[in-house]
Formats: structure tokens, sequence, C-alpha cells
């Protein structure tokens, strides 16, 4: 009997040290649940080990972020998708736990298993999994449930889809804005899970409204919207709430817009590009802060593709030396990181009659790492 036994001795020492007060012993038994899953084998991993996981209530953050990071693996080690649903508990839980890393890899894990998982598994078990997480006492479960619809939505029958739109909804307009953050963040990817039919009618009024409150997570998911609508629901719905933050008060709002307006453009084809979006675009390029300025230069090649370098380099070289002299030396050195980029996509004709002495008035900068960065070959 001792000699069958013997090969689980090591994995009971494992087992032990997931209790241990050593925070390494921990870690180091955490990152070993595939070889304590494949001895203890699929049956008993089912029924010892994840219920003892899910109990478990560690709070070293990197032991909880380790697991977050083993359970999104592990359907293999339960029996397959089957009993995939046996991992939704002690995830569950690390979605409401307070270090955002370990949440996000939570959310990121059951996302995982979520697209693995039956039709019926995920309307009988996961479904109700976000909807706890979205009705939860603490703001970081709710917080957590805003990453999951996309996941859920698409198997529920017509009046748990109203439902879990019902919900999304009211976790727009939480009381905590940390969650209103989240649900800007992830409404693209719900929004892309949803019938057209409820496109215009809920989840665009659900956008506009949240362009007004948590601006900056708003203005990053521009591009993802006109993804989703058609050029003339994008131009109707997206291109008004984009005008609007381009003048945004904050910088952090307009450089959150700079960095992904340009991905709009072939969406909206040359000629809306042209008449509606090149005019936000060169208010942005000529905005006072550098960042904003830069983050729009650096994704060129998106509106150079729909519109053409001509049009484009009439209105870009003002903003280029603007920058190229900016009085912050960490400007300069951004922009001379873009010179390559620039060069390929204005060609060498502009490169050689307008950047060329730029190029020569880095390498006499007063400031080493922009000589440094100007003398680099262009690769």
């Amino acid at each position: 009997m001792a000699m069958v036994d013997e090969p689980l001795f090591p994995i009971a020492i494992l087992i032990d040290e997931l209790k241990n007060d050593d925070i390494q012993l921990r870690l180091n038994s955490i990152r070993k649940l595939p070889t304590i899953a494949r001895a203890l084998g699929e049956e008993r991993t089912r029924k010892e080990l994840i219920p003892f996981l899910s109990e478990n209530n560690d709070d070293d953050d990197e032991v909880l972020l380790a697991m977050a990071e083993q359970l999104g693996v592990f359907i293999p080690y339960v029996g397959g998708v089957e009993h995939a649903h046996v991992l939704l508990q002690p995830l569950e839980t690390l979605c409401a736990v307070e270090e955002t890393c370990v949440r996000d890899k939570a959310v990121g894990s059951l996302c995982q298993i979520g697209g693995q998982m039956k039709e019926s598994d995920i309307v009988d078990r996961f479904t109700p999994l976000v909807k706890r997480l979205a009705a939860g006492e603490w703001f970081t479960a709710r917080v957590s449930s805003c990453g999951l619809f996309h996941i859920a939505y698409p198997s529920a029958p017509e009046p748990l889809k109203a439902e879990l739109r019902s919900i999304y909804g009211q976790l727009c307009q939480d009381d905590m804005p940390m969650v209103r953050r989240s649900a800007a963040s992830n409404l693209g990817k719900f929004a892309s899970t949803v019938e057209k039919s409820h496109l215009k009618t809920d989840i665009m009024s659900l956008f506009e409204d949240l362009t007004h409150d948590v601006r900056i997570a708003a203005a990053g998911k521009v591009t993802k919207f006109c993804q989703i609508l058609d050029p003339q629901l994008a131009i109707q719905h997206i291109l008004p709430c984009v005008k609007e933050l381009s003048s945004d008060s904050s910088q952090h709002v307009r450089s959150a817009l700079a960095s992904v307006i340009m991905g709009m453009a072939p969406v909206l084809g040359k000629d809306a590009t042209l008449a509606l979006l090149l005019p936000i675009f060169l208010s942005l390029l000529k905005d006072e802060f550098p960042d904003v300025r830069l983050n729009i230069i650096s994704k060129l090649d998106q509106v150079n593709q729909v519109i053409g370098i001509d049009l484009l380099s009439q209105s870009l070289l003002p903003a280029i030396v603007e920058l190229a002299e900016d009085r912050h030396w960490r400007v300069r050195l951004a922009i001379i990181e873009y010179i390559p980029l620039l060069a390929n996509q204005l060609g060498v004709g502009f490169f050689d009659d307008k950047l060329g002495a730029l190029c020569i008035q880095w390498l006499e900068d007063k400031v080493f790492s922009i000589r440094e960065a100007a003398g680099l070959p262009i690769t």
C-alpha cells in the first residue's frame, strides 16, 4: 500500500505548501497546479483541488495573480469542456478582489473558458455568474462583470438578451466612476455581439452618454464603434461625439482620442474622411499639447491609405516642424523616433525637401540623447 501511495507524496507536499505561511512556497505550489492536477486525476481535481482553491483565502496578490492565470488553461485537467464550469467559482471570487491586475487576469481567464464552453453551459452557468458579479455589493465585482457580457450574450435566448442589455445599461450609470469607466472600456466588445436593431437604440445611447461622463475611456473606443456600425450610422452617431471630444478641456481626453481617431478613416471612406474627419484631425494636429500631436502622427498610415499623401502632407509639415523644435527635449526625441515612419509614408522627395534640414539640426542639438538618436541609421 505504501508503494501505491508513494508517488503522491510530493503532491501532498505541494498541496500543503498552498497553505504555508511562506509566500514563495505558496507561489511555487500554485505554479505547479498542472502537476498536482495530473497526479490527482481529472475527477479528484474537480472534486478536491478546485473546491480547495475556491475556498482559498490567500491575500497575497502575486499568488492570486498566478492562480487566476493557471485556471484559465485548466480545462484539460478537469476533464475537458464538459466540466469546464467547475473552474468558474474560484475565478468568480478572484473577480472581486481589490488588486486590479488580479481581477483583469481572472476576467481574461473566464473569457478563455467561456469561449470554449457549450452554449447550454454558457446560459445555465456562465451567465448567472455574470449577473451575480454585476449585482455585486463591492464595486470591484461590478467592474469585472463588464468584461464578460460579450461572452454571455451570443448564446442567450431573446428574453435573457434583453435582460443583459438592461443590466449593462445599469452598469453604465453605476454610482461608482470606476464601474462606468469599465463599462465604457468594454462597451465596444459587448456592442460587437449585439444585434444591429439594438445597436441603434440601446447601445448608441449608452455610448453617447458615456462620452459626457467617463470621457477618456469613451474616447478610446470611437474606432471600435465605427467598425461595428455601417458608415452612415457612424457619421450620424459617432462623428458628433468625436467632434465634441476633440475640443474637450482635458488634454488626456484629446490624447486618447488622437490615438484612435485615425482608425476611423478606412471605415468612413475617402469622401467622408475629407469632408468630416479631416477637419477634426487637423485641429488635433495643432493641439497645444505635444502628446496629442504625437499620437496623431504615429498613426498617419491609416489616413494616408484613404486620402493620399499629397493632401496629408500639406497639413502635416507645420506640425512636424513645431514638434521637432519643441522646448522639451523628450518631445523632440519622440518625433525623431517617428522619422522612419514619416519617411516611409511621405516619400523620398518630401523627406529630402522638408525633413532633411531638421535631421541636420538634431545632430547639433544641445541634448546628447537627441544627437545620438538623430545619428542612428534609419532601418
